[in-house]
């Protein structure tokens, strides 16, 4: 089994590819030709950052900050907390941030596929304006999916309340942030601290429990690869 990987994002140095931008790498999971990469990219204002999203595409999530983006011939998107941006394979884009603090944003390239993962062109989708599923007393929305701009991966936003739930896996890679709260990823053989900022690959088949040990909602941001619904699970550990 895949060896498993829990970072927080402030241990993480930080690339500075340009003045003004740092890009910190959180995950990288997976062979060269299916690598499935998490990344932090902050962006100050007056620092236009320009670059080249990944061979099968990249799904965004604005963390804060404001801006916009400009993908090659496309019109320009607004960039604000909670949103979510696809973007679709190799697309040039420049990210500007818009006074008075840094755009920060949550850039996941997925890994290889052989059709088209999603939509051909960039788009944008707030978290207000997707439908909220349940799965037990956990709650969550999916920004991008099947159906959904994005046939290759799903992109969701999690909240688990306080207290733990059963032992389960799924049946696909999952790469996590914890956006807000405090916790305990389990694992069948140990468990990490989380709290904002920390970041979990989960691959296929791994028995694992988020508990939220706040007295807060915990915030959770979630990538997954090959898509489905966040509610899939392999396997429940009953005990």
């Amino acid at each position: 089994m895949t060896a498993i990987a829990v970072v927080r994002a402030d241990d993480v140095p930080a690339d500075r590819p340009a003045d003004g931008v740092q890009v910190r790498t959180l995950l990288e999971v997976g062979p060269a030709s299916q690598r499935f990469v998490r990344r932090l990219v902050e962006v100050a204002p007056r620092s236009p950052h320009h670059a080249t999203a990944g061979p099968a595409g990249e799904l965004w999530f604005v963390l804060g900050g404001a801006g916009q983006l400009e993908v090659q011939d496309q019109p320009a998107l607004t960039l604000q907390p909670d949103r979510a941006l696809w973007l679709p394979p190799g697309a040039r884009y420049l990210l500007d941030a818009a006074e008075p603090g840094a755009l920060r944003i949550d850039a996941v390239s997925l890994p290889a596929v052989t059709t088209s993962p999603g939509v051909p062109e960039p788009c944008a989708r707030d978290l207000a304006d997707c439908e909220v599923e349940t799965t037990g007393d956990r709650q969550f929305r999916v920004l991008f999916g099947p159906g959904r701009g994005c046939s290759a991966a799903t992109q969701f936003a999690g909240e688990i309340p306080p207290g733990k739930a059963p032992h389960h896996s799924h049946p696909y890679d999952e790469v996590v942030l914890v956006l807000a709260g405090t916790g305990v990823l389990h694992l069948d053989d140990g468990h990490h601290d989380l709290s904002a900022g920390s970041c979990a690959h989960l691959p296929p088949g791994q028995l694992h429990c988020l508990e939220n040990t706040g007295t807060t909602t915990m915030r959770v941001l979630g990538v997954f690869h090959p898509a489905d619904s966040p509610a899939a699970k392999s396997h429940i550990d009953q005990a």
